[in-house]
């Protein structure tokens, strides 16, 4: 099996590249692919991979062929590599809300994996964090709505985020003035920013859309009532929510933990507080502060994390090459 990372360079195609080493996927040659060539740019399974510039040509060498860089490049390759029997395994947005384009999260929806699809969109990170915290949930009492403040890192926005973080923060350190922010709506050294992508007419941004219909389409719940309220914190790697879920059927505080301790993909904290430090470069979901409204057994509030570069996008896009291999449409 022949695998190609396109945006290899990139924070998300880093990821791919050292999820694919760490969990030994099966793969006889590794390409890194990139705008263009790059000598020994990119690393993979502890040595150096010279990065080629994405073409028609480079791509045809690939059975699998990961996507971490803009929509551009997979709109214009994809189709061509699914035609020809090739694996798409997109992290841009381009398919994720085509009608019969399944949303994998294999911990959720595994069993939507179909035997014939080529082009598997890995969801917004945000969504994936929300949705893994949320089908528990789901399973244990029904949902009948969800309020989401997200706290996202600056990864979510590329490597120029990091950057731009960084570099802003080591400014304020010397005393000297910041640049002008370039990633985000404002300075986010020191800050917190409540706009991650433009606002339409109704005033959500693109962001906030993104995780209402993605959840729901993880979820396999297109009814569900999804709010969110984005915001980027100052924080390298790892996505925050706090959840305000209203359940279709009454439920306690203890069948929900005992549904979040038989999740897959989860860890619990019955006490005490987790944060996005604490869970930088792992691909577990967590879940804490748990707690009823004293008024209403439907209402719930959560405190979720999880790491937006790992579960949030690379892990997940691994772990469906993983089904794809265990559920034989690919052969290893």
């Amino acid at each position: 099996m022949r695998v190609a990372v396109v945006g290899a360079t990139g924070v998300v195609g880093e990821t791919i590249l050292q999820v694919l080493a760490e969990r030994r996927v099966p793969a006889t040659q590794v390409a890194a692919l990139g705008s263009r060539d790059r000598a020994s740019a990119a690393r993979y399974n502890g040595r150096a991979l010279d990065v080629r510039v994405t073409t028609a040509e480079s791509l045809a060498e690939a059975d699998v062929v990961f996507f971490a860089s803009n929509e551009d490049a997979s709109e214009k390759f994809a189709g061509q590599i699914a035609e020809r029997g090739g694996i798409v395994i997109d992290n841009s947005a381009a398919f994720r809300m085509i009608d019969g384009v399944p949303l994998i999260v294999p911990e959720i929806n595994a069993h939507a994996l179909q035997a014939g699809q080529r082009i598997f969109p890995v969801a917004n990170c945000t969504a994936i964090v929300i949705s893994m915290a949320l089908a528990p949930i789901r399973d244990a009492a029904g949902l009948r709505s969800v309020h989401a403040a997200t706290y996202q890192a600056t990864s979510g926005a590329g490597r120029a985020g990091l950057d731009e973080w960084l570099t802003a923060e080591s400014a304020l350190v010397r005393g000297e003035n910041e640049p002008v922010p370039q990633a985000f709506a404002a300075q986010i050294a020191r800050n917190v920013v409540p706009q991650i992508g433009s606002f339409d007419g109704a005033g959500f941004s693109g962001e906030e859309r993104k995780i209402a219909s993605e959840t729901r389409k993880i979820l396999d719940a297109p009814d569900l009532h999804v709010m969110a309220t984005s915001v980027r914190v100052p924080v390298r790697s790892a996505h925050a929510a706090a959840l305000f879920v209203q359940t279709e059927r009454p439920t306690t505080v203890a069948d929900l933990q005992r549904a979040f301790a038989r999740a897959k993909g989860v860890v619990f904290h019955p006490h005490g507080i987790v944060t996005p430090r604490d869970v930088e470069g792992t691909d577990d979901i967590h879940v804490a502060r748990l707690r009823a409204d004293d008024s209403d057994m439907t209402r719930f509030a959560v405190w979720v994390v999880g790491d937006q570069l790992r579960k949030g996008a690379a892990t997940n896009g691994v772990q469906i090459l993983e089904l794809l291999l265990a559920k034989g449409f690919l052969a290893s």
